[in-house]
């Protein structure tokens, strides 16, 4: 299931009013109910029963005032005590029934709701996350979510509760009371509800505001409890503290206008309410001189102004939490309206079941931002078990091609064939299935080292102990306080640089792939860890299709071929004594290297 809205903008949510885009955003969350219909009809058959025993109270005091105490009949009143309290408990265990039905409602509503969040986003492009800071995501998952929750927790079912016990109320007046009085409550309703609109429609601009400086608060949080060893080594803790103090002080602004207009519909309703029985007191009691009414009446009519103003007030707080609600469901519409760049075909092929590995780059342009191009019109073969490296300075596009080829990104123009078949035309999984990576930096998870080398796939744990022993890792992985078992706390912060790059390779060896990428993967390891590794990716590369990034040109002399790349276009190949004799790009950043020079 996923949340199908119109797309909006911060400038579109100003125009939307409660009784027109409002609704229709409230109807958007309706298939979302599915699994929650019971619990909600049972909340909506309650309004009935609960606004009755709201508004049958005045009237049990008129009659009691009117009746017993007039008459001076202590029994006749008792059972009116009784029936009013009766009413109470009603009252009381309706409400609680069914405040507890629509929290549960809600909870439902929000849990479902995160889970199609969190699908969709890890199902994005990589060029979704280049641009989208992950704190303002964060916010999104988490404070966004929880808001459009209360919609349905607090709001919806609310405020139909509310408008049943106003109906309910109005209707027993004019029923059993003068109208003229009645008239009077009846009609200070409609101005109090343009206030609450008018100070709701301002509330929803400024909590939408004050959610993006939320984002842009837990962004900065992010960014510096990642990067606190920068931090810390720049000695940059007052002047982040600086950055962190304003955004905060926009927020907290932000945030005051919000309470302004939440505190300004209460404040009014209060005056209104007052000025209301001020009214029924000053009109009723001239009526009671006239002996046009009864001290009863008079006393039911002041218990009925609560009885209208109250659910109004409660309306109005209600409406402030549907209206942070809006604003979530129109942030979190950005995320979810954000299109999934790169799809499975319909119809996927598969494979050859006795492919050897081969990758043909046709023709192949692509760019971070449009008409930008970081590879240009890249064509080359690499054959089944050859072993090549991409070479270049910096920003020649070498990390491209390998993001391009494990299908992070989509060419703009041309195609990437692995044995013959376009890359486009098989499922993601299958294709990286077919692909091993071993990255400079590991990322690992929480769990412990097996699950970091499964990662969640169905292999045993005999066949992970033993991807490791082939890679040489086990004696490191041994010397782990519960070897394999070890806990490895959030990006593996509890283990050595080398020690996460050992798993990496271990990771690779259990997927036995065709096609293996090696990305300076041993840059993390020291010297002697670094000559046993090296042996057994040795044998891990043995009749696989590898591609090896190098930053040291002095770790690819024995690869097959060496291409060369500047600025996105293949400018040579060869072996390394072929490129030497050429004295091209490759001599030249090789004579650097060789003299502790940098390219």
């Amino acid at each position: 299931m996923s949340l199908k809205l119109a797309p909006q903008s911060p400038t579109t949510a100003k125009s939307l009013n409660l009784f027109g885009g409002d609704l229709g955003l409230l109807a958007k969350l309706l298939p979302y109910l599915k699994h929650s219909y019971l619990d909600l009809v049972i909340s909506l058959a309650m309004l009935i029963p609960l606004a009755g025993a709201n508004a049958i109270q005045p009237r049990l005091v008129q009659l009691a005032i009117d009746g017993p105490i007039k008459a001076g009949d202590l029994v006749g009143l008792r059972w009116y005590c009784l029936w009013v309290a009766l009413t109470i408990i009603t009252r009381l265990g309706l409400a609680g029934i069914q405040g507890y039905l629509v929290q549960k409602v809600g909870q439902k509503i929000t849990a479902d709701i995160r889970d199609d969040l969190f699908v969709h986003v890890t199902h994005l492009s990589t060029s979704f996350f280049d641009r989208t800071p992950v704190g303002k995501l964060i916010t999104r998952l988490t404070s966004d979510v929880e808001a459009l929750g209360d919609v349905f927790a607090t709001g919806a079912v609310g405020i139909f509760s509310d408008l049943a016990s106003i109906l309910v109320t109005a209707i027993v007046m004019f029923a059993y009371y003068r109208w003229e009085l009645s008239l009077l409550l009846v009609a200070l309703i409609f101005p109090v509800t343009g206030l609450i609109i008018y100070f709701q429609y301002e509330y929803r601009k400024a909590n939408y505001i004050a959610r993006d400086r939320l984002s842009d608060l837990n962004s900065i949080l992010q960014e510096n409890i990642v990067g606190v060893n920068i931090v810390q080594l720049f000695r940059r803790e007052a002047y982040n503290s600086k950055l962190h103090y304003d955004l905060n002080q926009r927020y907290v602004t932000e945030v005051n206008k919000t309470i302004f207009h939440d505190s300004a519909v209460s404040a009014t309703l209060e005056w209104i309410s007052l000025a209301a029985i001020s009214g029924i007191l000053w009109i009723g009691g001239g009526q009671i001189v006239q002996n046009n009414l009864t001290y009863g009446e008079l006393s039911a009519f002041v218990l009925f102004s609560q009885r209208l103003f109250d659910p109004l007030r409660q309306l109005a707080e209600k409406f402030t939490v549907i209206q942070s609600g809006f604003t979530a469901i129109e942030r979190i519409n950005h995320i979810l309206q954000e299109p999934i760049e790169i799809r499975d075909p319909e119809n996927p092929q598969v494979f050859p079941p006795h492919g050897q590995g081969e990758i043909k780059f046709e023709q192949v342009w692509f760019g971070y931002k449009p008409d930008e191009y970081v590879i240009k019109d890249l064509d080359f073969t690499i054959a089944p078990g050859e072993k090549i490296a991409l070479v270049g300075p910096t920003g020649a596009g070498k990390s491209s091609i390998i993001r391009l080829l494990c299908r992070l990104y989509e060419p703009s123009r041309g195609r990437i064939l692995i044995d013959g078949i376009d890359i486009s035309q098989v499922t993601q999984q299958t294709l990286r299935q077919h692909i091993g990576v071993i990255l400079q930096d590991a990322f690992l998870f929480s769990g412990n080292v097996i699950s970091n080398i499964t990662l969640g796939e169905s292999y045993s744990d005999q066949e992970a102990i033993a991807a490791a022993v082939a890679m040489n890792v086990d004696p490191y992985i041994q010397d782990l306080p519960q070897a394999y078992q070890t806990q490895v706390r959030a990006r593996g912060a509890n283990l050595s640089g080398g020690q996460k790059q050992l798993l990496a390779f271990a990771r690779a060896a259990i997927r036995n792939p065709p096609i293996l990428i090696l990305d300076e993967a041993t840059a993390s390891l020291d010297v002697t860890t670094e000559y046993l590794i090296q042996q057994s990716l040795e044998q891990l590369m043995e009749g696989r299709t590898t591609i090896v990034i190098a930053h040291r040109l002095s770790t690819i002399r024995h690869v097959d071929r060496i291409l060369v790349l500047k600025q996105g276009q293949l400018v040579e190949q060869g072996s390394h004594d072929q490129l030497l004799s050429q004295k091209g790009l490759y001599a030249s950043l090789y004579q650097l290297e060789q003299s502790n020079g940098k390219y």
